[in-house]
């Protein structure tokens, strides 16, 4: 049995209707479908929740937010008549307007999006329509596993095909609440764990994870298989295919993701799995990616590494400027905190003059423009000269490394770089190893 959600950009239009039907109906396994609001499409010039958003924000300033609501009106009203389904749009339309005007929550006037397209999805396929709020329960801000997988259960048991909207639940007061955005693949991480599915297939515009950026490489390859560790930190380096909180639900019970293309359905996509066999492990590296604006912060004092309680004082420092740190390396008499730039704005000065009175340091450096690659691969572990390789092919294009960092757990190697060296860095490594 199959679990399936289908992205913004795969429900955008009529067309695209046409072929998730195509794409659910050719395989009886592909049981219930999880869908996005519309997105970007050859019609739509902005998606569906950025216009609910929208109207949200007038009306909540007591300005007319018809205008705007119009436009959401008029995709749904097309994906209607093209495909000729009898829904009484109009009302429901009318019904949300209404809704919106009347002081609805954000929450709320969000969800609509994935709500109407579950709607008419349903209708579309001849499948059970099930609202999303009477299925997934958040306590505290966080999702509610175990009343999620007894509500899902009990609401799907005899209704073996259905359309839930994704992106939103309710709390523990019955009030409307969303994921952060993108969070419709969390909706179906959820129900895929619930159900305990043989597979998650989340269908979106690419065909899957490719190994680096294509706004940086040229025609980079598709991942076949990655490791639900080795995607977790690819996604944090910039590597945005499906929101990362969604690995967690499915990670329990090792249920694979499938990352699929609506508009190329026949490409297998890349498989996320819980371990590599013989099989399926790859040669050194599975994916590169980075991100910029980083900064640097180097403490040095000397016998650092024998006084207790050294890194605690220089990270309390942080903490109490509400400054997350993203990486420590360190030497014998030095540290450096590696942090967004954002998280610095408008605090280098107080940060490094608390860090000189707690710790008695004897200097500190803020170097700016840093970005970090990370290197991520399970086969690392197994494989001599993976680091000189990366450190060669950088060396052989005139790029200065300005740190280096490994985890204990050898899956990823993080460099970084001069910010304007960035996206050189990126395609040095990959040809190294393509």
């Amino acid at each position: 049995m199959k679990v399936l959600k289908f992205g913004g950009s795969s429900l955008a239009d009529s067309n695209q209707f046409r072929k998730v039907k195509d794409i659910i109906l050719s395989d009886s396994e592909r049981k219930y479908i999880v869908v996005s609001a519309p997105g970007k499409g050859e019609n739509n010039s902005h998606k569906v929740t950025d216009l609910l958003l929208m109207c949200y924000q007038l009306s909540s300033h007591g300005l007319n937010f018809k205008e705007v609501f119009e436009i959401v009106e008029n995709i749904y009203k097309d994906i209607v008549d093209n495909l000729g389904l009898k829904i009484d749009i109009d009302k429901i339309l009318e019904d949300i307007y209404r809704e919106i005007q009347e002081g609805a929550s954000k929450d709320f006037t969000a969800s609509r999006g994935e709500y109407l397209n579950a709607i008419l999805l349903s209708d579309f396929l001849g499948f059970n329509f099930v609202d999303a709020k009477d299925l997934i329960y958040f306590k505290d801000g966080k999702p509610n596993f175990d009343k999620i997988k007894e509500k899902v259960q009990d609401e799907l048991k005899d209704k073996e095909y259905s359309v839930i909207p994704g992106f939103y639940g309710i709390d523990e007061f019955g009030n409307i609440k969303i994921f952060s955005r993108g969070g419709s693949d969390i909706t179906g991480s959820i129900i895929a764990d619930a159900l305990n599915s043989d597979i998650y297939e989340n269908w979106t515009d690419v065909s899957g994870f490719l190994v680096a950026d294509p706004n940086i490489v040229e025609n980079p390859r598709v991942i076949k298989y990655i490791t639900y560790d080795e995607l977790r930190e690819l996604s944090y380096m910039g590597a945005h295919v499906l929101h990362e909180d969604s690995i967690f639900p499915v990670k329990r019970h090792g249920i694979t993701i499938n990352i699929r293309n609506t508009n190329k359905p026949n490409d297998d996509g890349t498989f996320i799995i819980s371990n590599y066999d013989d099989n399926r492990r790859p040669d050194i590296i599975t994916g590169i990616a980075g991100r910029p604006d980083f900064s640097v912060v180097t403490i040095k004092k000397a016998f650092m590494n024998s006084e207790l309680g050294f890194l605690r004082k220089v990270m309390s420092v942080f903490e109490t400027n509400d400054i997350k740190i993203d990486h420590i390396p360190s030497g014998i008499d030095s540290v450096s905190l590696v942090v967004e730039s954002s998280e610095l704005s408008g605090k280098i000065s107080r940060v490094t003059e608390e860090i000189k009175i707690y710790t008695d340091s004897d200097s500190i450096e803020v170097e700016d423009k840093i970005a970090l690659i990370t290197v991520v691969g399970d086969g690392m572990i197994n494989k001599k000269g993976t680091s000189a390789k990366i450190f060669t092919s950088l060396a052989e294009n005139n790029l200065n490394i300005r740190m280096i960092s490994q985890g204990s757990s050898e899956l990823n190697i993080i460099i970084g770089v001069l910010q304007k060296d960035f996206k050189k860095a990126i395609r040095a490594i990959y040809y190294a190893f393509n």
